[in-house]
């Protein structure tokens, strides 16, 4: 939620990926600190210390002729210039209402017992569905895919044939160079007919017949599997108190935003 809130001027200024402290350089006794780093790179999520020496050099570079640029902004009187003004006025609007919305959200509290009630009042919130680890083979026609599990009966290492015939016959490019290996995945996250054929199947086991879906015909194999649970309130405390948290922090502030509403004059043209 604190991200979210941040506008793109704030989260520069404030990121913590950058070390603030840090003086790149000086400019005629100015120093170049980690913040003009950060406003020449403009992404909180880049971190300047992994960045390439060659790549730190050129953003350094960037910021020093920035500084200079500035000075020489200043020096011209831009200061005067309405212009400058009304985007002064926005900026230091913008910025005062990030850092009021980051100190309503610190102070936001969220009790045990508000926590404890949330994880029992809504456990289909928590419920984690059950999770399948399989191969399969993809192909065009029903009859290629019955050919498929002719071999597939025939052979005495079936794994080991599925993953051979997923590797020269299966036409999904994503998992044939795997050997059709799907890796975990929950099993509502495949269309209908996968996931009704893939949760029948035994450890070890492979469809029978071709099952036929939207993309083709597969030849599944199951290779093993994890039953639905449901997640225990240590598992998710912490993303239950975060939501909480946001939750409380949207209702204080439309709360706010309602009153100063009622008490300004508004004219929507």
């Amino acid at each position: 939620m604190k991200k979210n809130c941040l506008s793109a001027l704030a989260v520069l200024l404030l990121s913590s990926n950058i070390a603030f402290a840090n003086v790149y350089a000086t400019v005629d006794g100015e120093t170049i600190t980690g913040d003009d780093v950060a406003m020449v790179i403009r992404n909180p999520q880049v971190n300047f210390a992994t960045l390439p020496k060659e790549t730190q050099t050129t953003v350094i570079n960037q910021a020093i002729e920035k500084k200079l640029l500035s000075k020489e902004a200043f020096k011209s009187g831009v200061k005067s210039n309405p212009q400058y003004i009304e985007a002064l006025k926005r900026v230091e609007s913008d910025l005062a209402l990030e850092i009021w919305m980051q100190e309503k959200f610190s102070k936001i509290t969220v009790t045990e017992d508000e926590i404890n009630a949330f994880h029992k009042n809504n456990p289909e919130q928590f419920i984690v569905p059950v999770e399948l680890n399989a191969r399969h083979i993809l192909v065009k026609t029903e009859a290629e895919a019955s050919a498929i599990i002719k071999e597939l009966n025939s052979a005495k290492d079936k794994q080991a044939k599925f993953i051979n015939l997923a590797t020269s016959k299966s036409q999904d490019p994503g998992t044939a160079p795997k050997g059709g290996d799907l890796g975990w995945f929950f099993a509502n996250q495949m269309v209908p007919e996968f996931s009704s054929a893939a949760s029948s199947l035994k450890k070890g086991d492979y469809t029978k017949t071709p099952v036929k879906s939207q993309f083709g015909f597969h030849i599944i194999m199951l290779n093993d599997s994890k039953p639905s649970k449901t997640l225990t309130l240590a598992e998710v405390k912490e993303d239950v108190k975060q939501l909480l948290t946001e939750e409380k922090f949207k209702k204080d502030i439309q709360n706010i935003a309602n009153t100063l509403r009622t008490k300004a004059k508004i004219e929507i043209k």
